[in-house]
């Protein structure tokens, strides 16, 4: 374009830089409040349909009641998104050629005419603010990025796309919004990043809705943060699929689900379940991981066996034989007999939807043995009525079959698991097993097996279950009720498990019981897939992958690779790279983007010497940034890391303790790694959690050790 004086990226003469910002600032800020007096607006018509809805409900009739809870229901959800949207409503501008300005935000708005102020980011005019590029910038002259606090604008960065058709009087502000973005200091929640997507992100967030979608890429690249903004994309373009059908994101830990609560609401979405792997059973909470050979175990497709005989074999306490007199004859079930109408009951049905046919199974067994006189003279009718009305025989059915909770059952395995195992497991992996069930509460890896057991054995059957083919007064008895410890009991019918979509974040980290939870619960679902192998904390691999092709059965699947990240700094990310490459050889490594200057330091010290150097180190790490600083250890140091610093935990709360899994997913400001060594021999995917663990950092990382092997092997 000529001259430097026509140049948008120079300031025009005789005025500052800084006041050409504030200039465009003013600017922004005006129609910025135009959108946010028409949303206020819109707030308003949503609460007054809600106030209408519910007077509508004193009508005193079905057809106001049916529209009452309709009316409600609608309003009560679009006045949920615009609460939701309200914080930075407003983040996106594109200049196109002709001079048409289209300002992008968190939801659409238009003015009282029905003309559009605000383009939702998720709908088709919107895709160009992610897709434009200097090398294609497709009818786009300038992107900007509006910063803002609340209502109020207060920073632009502009991207200028198109040089050749910029008019001389356009302004260009800042560095570009990407890496104005990564010098921001983190807090305890994950941020929508809807501003500032890269184009290869846009291509995975607006990938085709059928199948599944696999998003993979290093630490840093955006992997989550993607992966949400896909699924309130699918929301926006077909909610009515689903929203009623439902979607659940599924990640590694509460921490992590904490971490990413705000970002889908703040999208302008909330139809959607977020659940921790220790979560996914409705009423079945775990929020502890066991330690690594149990939990390698209850992981293992080898746990399967164990559980189809569990849920099949009788139960502890059943009886093992039943005599009955019937006038002249004495009737006897012994346990062979027993075993043949078992299995005849578990032929075609799991065992609580076969409790309605027991009896009369059981019935059945003993009229054949029927053959004195008088009893045939009475016919089987008869035999029924007398037997039916006997409490010997309503004691022993309800006792030799009994409804079974799958949570009950599950905690008969530690006296049970070696007689089932058929030596499946070593005498180290059923020990482990053992003892991690001592305490009666359910690790995160026992979720699986529960979820497993719940579909193994049926619904445990409402009281007044019946079955037609079955004179009614074979099930005239009364059940016992049987309480679980704890009350802790799945809440859901295993119909109400299915989902329309099913995104899965740090899925390299399932084990194949899990991928047998997730895959029931989206058979008939699309899905979104996040992982990166070398991160795995799971330590075989090719046996998960046979688990999540199970899983994924028939579905056609779109893959993504996120090549770029943004979350470290190269001089962090280098020596990440070199423990993945001890981890996986020939690991998929993303490329850093920015370098601050700032090395990784490594303290070696004594053993008397370790706490107090890392509350030292803490102590600095929280002097030098304003956001985040995490202290990361093995999970057996963690109870005296916690201990030494106490303090500083209860003055500041962005300072956290955790072990290496509870990572997975999180990004600090700085992060200081105790103890290296103990964390890569603390399991079979030691050196991948260490990965893991050094690229949580974003500015800063320290690492404090009484030893250094782990660093002569990366050197």
């Amino acid at each position: 374009m000529g001259s430097s004086q026509n140049d948008p990226r120079e300031p025009r003469r005789g005025v500052s830089s800084e006041q050409q910002a504030a200039a465009e600032i003013a600017a922004e800020q005006a129609y910025v409040d135009v959108v946010y007096g028409r949303l206020d607006e819109s707030t308003k018509v949503a609460q007054s349909l809600v106030t209408e809805g519910f007077a509508r409900g004193h009508v005193g009739n079905e057809g106001g009641l049916v529209e009452r809870d309709a009316m409600v229901f609608q309003a009560t959800r679009r006045l949920s998104a615009l609460n939701a949207a309200h914080d930075g409503l407003v983040f996106g501008r594109l200049d196109l050629q002709g001079g048409e300005a289209r300002y992008i935000g968190r939801i659409g708005v238009r003015d009282a005419e029905r003309e559009i102020l605000l383009v939702d980011w998720r709908a088709p005019a919107a895709a160009l603010f992610y897709q434009a590029t200097a090398q294609d910038p497709t009818g786009v002259v300038r992107r900007r990025v509006l910063r803002s606090s609340g209502k109020t604008v207060v920073g632009v960065e502009d991207d200028l796309l198109d040089a050749e058709n910029a008019p001389e009087d356009m302004v260009v502000v800042g560095e570009g919004a990407l890496l104005a973005s990564l010098s921001r200091a983190r807090d305890s929640t994950m941020h929508s990043v809807v501003a500032t997507i890269q184009k290869e992100q846009d291509e995975a967030i607006r990938a085709p809705s059928r199948g599944a979608t696999i998003i993979g890429g290093g630490p840093g690249t955006g992997k989550t943060v993607v992966a949400l903004h896909r699924a309130a994309y699918l929301l926006y373009t077909d909610r009515r699929r689903f929203e009623s059908g439902g979607v659940l994101v599924v990640g590694p830990s509460s921490v992590f689900m904490s971490y990413i609560e705000r970002v889908l609401p703040s999208l302008g979405e909330t139809a959607v379940t977020l659940r921790s792997l220790g979560e996914v059973v409705d009423g079945v909470g775990a929020r502890e991981h066991d330690e690594p050979v149990a939990a390698a175990a209850k992981g293992s497709s080898r746990m399967l066996p164990v559980l189809r005989r569990l849920a099949t074999s009788p139960q502890p306490g059943e009886p093992t034989s039943f005599r009955y007199f019937y006038k002249d004859d004495v009737l006897v079930l012994d346990a062979k007999k027993l075993a043949n109408i078992r299995r005849g009951l578990l032929s075609n049905l799991p065992r609580n939807r076969a409790y309605p046919k027991a009896p009369a199974a059981v019935a059945r067994a003993l009229w054949q043995q029927v053959s004195g006189e008088r009893a045939l003279e009475k016919g089987e009718e008869g035999f029924l009525d007398e037997l039916t009305t006997d409490h010997r025989y309503v004691d022993f059915v309800e006792a030799w079959w009994p409804p079974v909770d799958a949570v009950e059952l599950w905690r008969t395995l530690p006296k049970r698991v070696g007689e089932l195992a058929n030596g499946a497991f070593s005498r180290e992996e059923l020990d482990a097993m053992v003892t991690s069930w001592a305490s009666g509460v359910p690790a995160i890896e026992d979720v699986p097996l529960i979820d497993e057991l719940r579909y193994l054995l049926g619904e445990v059957p409402p009281d007044d279950e019946r079955d037609d083919d079955v004179p009614r007064q074979l099930m005239s008895f009364e059940r016992r009720e049987r309480e679980v410890e704890n009350e802790l009991r799945s809440t859901t019918s295993i119909d109400d498990d299915g989902y329309a979509h099913v995104l899965v974040d740090e899925a390299q980290d399932l084990s194949p019981m899990q991928w047998r939870m997730l895959g029931r619960r989206g058979r008939y679902a699309s899905w979104t897939i996040v992982g990166d192998l070398a991160q795995s904390s799971w330590p075989h691999a090719d046996e998960a992958e046979q688990a999540r092709v199970a899983a994924l059965e028939g579905k056609v699947e779109h893959r993504f690779r996120l090549s770029t990240n943004y979350r470290n700094s190269a001089e962090i990310y280098d020596l990440a790279a070199d423990v993945a490459q001890v981890a996986i050889p020939g690991a998929d490594l993303a490329e850093a983007v920015r370098r601050t200057g700032e090395a990784p330091r490594h303290e070696w010290v004594a053993d008397a010497a370790l706490l107090d150097a890392v509350a030292a180190e803490a102590d600095t790490m929280l002097e030098r940034v304003e956001g985040t600083v995490a202290v990361v250890a093995a999970r057996a140091d963690l109870p005296r890391l916690r201990a030494r610093l106490a303090d500083r935990l209860a003055a500041h709360d962005r300072l956290r303790v955790l072990d290496g899994l509870d990572t997975k997913g999180l990004e600090f400001d700085a992060v200081v790694v105790v103890e290296p060594d103990a964390i890569v021999a603390e399991s079979e995917a030691g050196w991948r959690t260490f990965y893991v663990v050094l690229t949580r950092a974003t500015q800063l990382l320290t690492t404090v050790g009484t030893t250094q092997t782990w660093l002569s092997r990366v050197s």
